[in-house]
């Protein structure tokens, strides 16, 4: 069997997906990932096969200014626009992935839970798929929060109707991105229920890389709905860093992660907050901005665009984080507590989790300045509480293997193992 890993060409889900496929690969399984021309580089120096499409539709300078648009939306506006670029992506699939499938040998999918509505290729096509949550999982029986809001959860009648009134609003959003895209799938024959999102993944095995101990509690998901644990086997290569300008101090890691990173005033202020404290910061800035940009730098502060990350965050005391799902977990991994400045997409959710298990503290963007930031910082480095709650998750992880358990759970939904072993 083939197996096509469908991927979302942004690395905050190229990674954790990429990782699975490896070990199926490692397996003696033939899988091959497919995504949009810019990921081709990452997924070959990941050592795996990879068959572009969207050349046409998304050429390198239509997706920059994509993600150059994204990197400075907040809130809903930036939701809304990843909604409709998705959409944009599925329609692009349906369209095409018939006969790409058929040329290229591909026998199952496995999907991204992100790529909204992507399940629709396989369901008329007749073939197994899979679904990956590389993000934070959707829970759209409302039960508990949509993650794309901040909400705590709350076991109350009053709670859930907030929740499912949350999860209309949002499948109204993926029914107004997509309208041109159901039509079509209703012309080809296929009925489905549009209404509820997660019908079309019902009965297909559903994987997140939330560990169970970091979600909130809940009996209502999806019978074929399974925890893995973070898809980080640690193993991916990192940039270089001038490891010889670290002081001894304690280490504070700041990232705004791979796509909302282009706000200066946000790294400045981060700056501002740690300049006076006995801490070296470091920060990542990614792609959009020069260190020059978030100038003046205070003396106790590295400033790069790309950091290695899984390294840092093994000595760091702190991590500040737009609360993305990879960077938090990689934070919960290494026991680091994290300061959580969510910005959009599920990062509210990510963010709500944070605070429930208080394993670190939530700043709101809108309200953030210096001196609140300070009081943060002075907050989680002092109180043991954050770090005794993260070392809790570290040790909730460490008894998991995600990237194993994500693999098993493909083999049995493909039938290339038998159940019993």
């Amino acid at each position: 069997m083939k197996i096509g890993f469908v991927c979302l060409a942004v690395p905050g889900h190229f990674n954790p997906m990429s990782e699975v496929a490896r070990q199926l690969r490692a397996r003696n399984h033939d899988v091959v990932l497919l995504s949009l021309p810019r990921i081709e580089s990452a997924a070959r120096a990941a050592n795996l096969p990879f068959i572009p499409f969207g050349e046409k539709e998304f050429p390198a300078e239509k997706v920059s200014e994509i993600l150059d648009t994204l990197s400075r939306l907040t809130g809903e506006q930036g939701l809304q626009f990843t909604i409709d670029t998705i959409a944009r992506r599925t329609k692009t699939k349906w369209h095409t992935f018939p006969k790409l499938l058929s040329a290229t040998g591909i026998d199952a999918l496995v999907l991204d839970d992100c790529d909204f509505y992507s399940e629709v290729v396989p369901m008329y096509l007749g073939m197994p798929y899979a679904v990956l949550s590389n993000a934070l999982h959707f829970d759209f029986s409302g039960e508990t929060p949509l993650c794309v809001y901040d909400w705590a959860h709350l076991n109350t009648r009053e709670a859930r109707e907030r929740n499912r009134q949350g999860v209309t609003k949002f499948t109204r959003m993926l029914l107004r991105s997509n309208a041109e895209l159901i039509a079509d799938v209703k012309k080809a024959g296929l009925q489905l229920n549009w209404e509820d999102r997660s019908s079309l993944f019902y009965e297909s095995t559903w994987i997140t890389q939330c560990p169970r101990e970091f979600d909130f509690e809940s009996d209502c998901g999806p019978r074929q709905f399974r925890y893995a644990g973070p898809f980080n086997s640690g193993a991916r290569s990192e940039p270089a860093f001038p490891w010889d300008r670290l002081t001894g101090e304690p280490i504070v890691y700041a990232s705004m992660g791979t796509i909302q990173n282009s706000n200066a005033d946000l790294f400045r202020t981060i700056a501002a907050a740690a300049s006076k404290k006995p801490v070296q910061l470091v920060i990542s800035i990614g792609n959009l901005l020069r260190p020059e940009q978030i100038s003046p730098v205070p003396n106790n502060a590295i400033v790069v665009n790309h950091a290695p990350q899984l390294a840092l965050l093994k000595k760091a005391a702190v991590c500040i984080t737009h609360a993305g799902f990879n960077t938090t977990l990689e934070a919960l991994t290494g026991g680091v507590p994290q300061i959580a400045i969510p910005i959009t997409n599920d990062q509210p959710g990510v963010a709500a989790r944070i605070a429930a298990h208080q394993t670190g503290v939530v700043e709101s963007l809108e309200e953030l300045n210096e001196s609140c930031l300070s009081r943060r910082l002075d907050e989680v480095l002092n109180n043991s509480m954050y770090r005794d709650n993260a070392c809790k998750l570290q040790q909730a992880i460490a008894k998991t293997n995600g990237v194993s358990v994500a693999a098993d759970l493909i083999e049995e939904a493909f039938g290339l193992i038998n159940k019993s072993n």
